[in-house]
Parts: C-alpha cells; structure tokens; sequence
C-alpha cells in the first residue's frame, strides 16, 4: 500500500448540495450531492427533530425564521442564521428522507408485494379509501412510510443466507421414520 491509496471503509458520508424551505411546516427540499442518495432531491419533514431537541425552540417559537435555513460547511450539514447551534447533520437529514415515501414508491410497494388495496389496508390498518390516496396523490405519513418498510421485509424474498422455516416439517420427517 502507497502513501497516495484511499482507503474506503463502511458506506460513503451523505453530503448535501442544496437546501431550500418546502413551503409547508418544516420541510425543506435537499438534494444530495454524496453518499447513498447521491443526485437525488427528496422533500424532507425535519419536524421529528425540530420537536424533540430544546436547541430548536426558536424555530418553533419563530424567532429565527425557517426559511433563513442553508447549507452547512462543505454539505455536512443544514443551519440557520442568526444561530451557531442550528445545525442539523446531513446524517440525520438522510435518515429522516429514508423515513418518508412518496406516491410513486407507495404504488411500486403495493406492485412488489403484490397487495390489492384491501390487502394493504387489512396490513396497514387503514382504511382502504386511504390506500388508495397514498398510491395517487395524498402525502404519505411517516408512520405509513415506517410501515410499509416493515411489510417489505415481512412479505418480501427470504434475506439472503435465511434458512426457509416450515413449521411441521420436522414432525413430518419424524413420523416417517
């Protein structure tokens, strides 16, 4: 090994190109110029973090404007003028926009599980009326999001190296012998 080797380890730090307000509550549109989201733009609700932490009451309170939100130092981050403490890591950020769905991913998880909108609606425990929203137009709740991430891993394909489980097959192989 040269000095001049890079040496990669784990998956690449998200970086952030561009940060704007979104318009509604506490969103902000960001668009990714490193790490697993690389190129894309994603609309991201900050609201779970802005509510949780004390450093952020001014911008519940309003005291600070939202929209004064811009990137941080070399995209690792978004912050707020007027305020050192304002900061939010690009970690973060990518964890929150992993968090959410949009129409378009919502029909893809209903095509890839192969769920009618009652089928989704019994899994969700929603009504089918709003299925059927999420798959058109209607903007997909957080929590709906985090579900249907759990149903993909529930009623996908067998993890690689999983032992398939049949629950009698044991039994069975006992009484045969």
């Amino acid at each position: 090994m040269s000095a001049d080797d890079i040496v990669i380890v784990g998956r690449p730090l998200p970086k952030l190109a561009s940060v704007a307000p979104a318009g509604g509550g506490f969103d902000v549109m960001v668009t990714w110029a490193a790490g697993d989201r690389a190129g894309q733009t994603d609309k991201v609700d900050l609201a779970p973090v802005i509510f949780t932490y004390k450093v952020f009451r001014p911008l519940r309170d309003g005291a600070i404007p939202f929209d004064s939100v811009r990137l941080g130092a070399w995209g690792g981050s978004i912050v707020w003028e007027g305020d050192a403490d304002l900061d939010i890591g690009a970690e973060t950020i990518e964890d929150l926009a992993a968090a959410s769905m949009t129409n378009e991913e919502f029909a893809a998880f209903l095509r890839r599980n192969n769920l009618t909108l009652d089928a989704a609606a019994a899994q969700l425990g929603i009504a089918r009326r709003r299925v059927a929203y999420f798959a058109k137009d209607r903007e997909i709740p957080r929590y709906i999001a985090l579900a249907c991430r759990q149903l993909d891993r529930m009623l996908g394909p067998p993890m690689p190296g999983a032992v398939a489980h049949a629950p009698h097959a044991e039994h069975a192989a006992a009484g045969a012998a």
